[in-house]
């Protein structure tokens, strides 16, 4: 790998870390100050819908702007809204609207990132390195999660502000990677003139219009979907057959470990499997794997059913990612990325919801069950598409110049 994807990676590695610390912290922090698990939900609720609500014209300004100064412009912009809610602390006057603020700052930034990151990552590597990279990102965001997870809450027990401080620090370090990364700059020409919205409308067409690209895309959502709303309901299942407290965080943090394994995995398996079998296998080991949950009530089982199931995910995913990348011309990278990142998000935000009422409505083994089929239901459809069969190998692409 080149000395400029070291340099992203490491500095998104620490970055990740810290804001993953703070977001454990920041609803013990509202709910400290206001004394309402409400405003707390709500405040970090902010976040989530300030990057689902810029992904689209995120991707659009990417496309328009130079990449680097896009990622270094949110590096610094997050640490200085983290560092204003550290300042406030030790003022000891910080403020629901601060709060708010710094949550939208957050979610607008990453929402701006992520597109800059893909589209300069496919330009720092060779073609050959870039599944490579995409499932080291995948690891890369598993740690950084699973580490700020694990040292967040017992910051925040030496003092409120210093898992914030802390992040801060890391959003610094990353800056300062980021300056020695060299990203190509994009020729004067290559500047879109038209209307932002436009430009947004191009990049949906473009998703749109790739055949591929539409497929997965349709396929991975309609997983997420069930499978965020297996989540919670596995949680509540849990509780309902007494799972102590501890176990289910071990049961969720287990997820994670999964998770990490198999991005470090996925180089291997991406470069032994066809595309075809390194997706349609994800959904072949779920549809297998999400009943058994009714038939366990130990919380450490559980923890290794999420991680078995967490394994294949990474593989797919470098496999989708690359391709998407590579199918799609330089100019449109971020406006795909944004895309991609909205229709994620919002099947994540629906998923949980659409457990809980499953829960409500059915009790809990019963719901599994219809996640379960939901799952099924769709794993017959990725078997049998003729499209996921034809899923071309990622060095048979031929990257586009326009």
């Amino acid at each position: 790998m080149s000395r400029s994807y070291r340099l992203l990676w490491a500095g998104q590695a620490l970055s990740t870390a810290g804001f993953s610390g703070s977001m454990i912290a920041f609803p013990l922090l509202v709910l400290a100050v206001t004394g309402s698990p409400a405003v707390s939900g709500f405040v970090l609720g902010v976040d989530a819908a300030a990057q689902l609500i810029a992904g689209l014209p995120a991707g659009a300004l990417v496309d328009r702007w130079n990449r680097k100064v896009v990622m270094l412009c949110c590096e610094a912009a997050q640490g200085i809204a983290v560092a204003s809610l550290v300042i406030a602390l030790w003022l000891n006057t910080p403020t629901v609207p601060h709060m708010i603020l710094v949550a939208a700052t957050m979610g607008v930034c990453r929402a701006l990132f992520l597109p800059a990151e893909n589209a300069a990552v496919a330009q720092i590597v060779t073609q050959e390195q870039l599944p490579t990279a995409v499932a080291m990102n995948s690891a890369r965001g598993a740690l950084g999660q699973l580490t700020g997870t694990a040292v967040g809450g017992f910051l925040y027990a030496i003092g409120r502000a210093v898992p914030f401080a802390v992040e801060v620090v890391t959003h610094a370090i990353s800056f300062g990677a980021l300056l020695f990364v060299r990203v190509p700059y994009k020729r004067p020409e290559q500047h879109e003139s038209g209307h932002l919205i436009s430009e947004m409308v191009e990049g949906l067409r473009w998703v749109w219009s790739q055949r591929h690209v539409r497929a997965t895309v349709a396929c991975a959502v309609s997983l997420n979907f069930f499978f965020s709303a297996y989540y919670v309901i596995l949680v509540v299942l849990a509780k309902e057959r007494g799972v102590p407290s501890g176990e289910i965080g071990i049961m969720a943090a287990m997820l994670g470990v999964g998770g990490l394994l198999g991005a470090l995995l996925a180089p291997t398996l991406q470069r032994m499997l066809s595309p075809y079998l390194s997706i349609a296998g994800v959904f072949w080991v779920l549809a297998g794997l999400t009943p058994l949950a009714v038939f366990i009530d130990n919380g450490y089982l559980l923890g290794l059913l999420f991680a078995a199931m967490a394994l294949l995910p990474p593989t797919a995913n470098t496999t989708i990612s690359t391709s998407q990348l590579l199918l799609t011309p330089d100019r449109l990278r971020g406006r795909m990325t944004g895309v991609m990142a909205v229709i994620a998000g919002a099947s994540a935000a629906t998923g949980p919801a659409f457990g809980g009422v499953l829960v409500q409505q059915f009790g809990g083994a019963d719901a599994i069950l219809l996640c379960a089929a939901g799952i099924a239901l769709i794993t017959v459809v990725v078997t049998v598409s003729p499209t996921m069969r034809a899923f071309p190998a990622t060095d048979r692409v031929k990257e586009p110049t326009r």
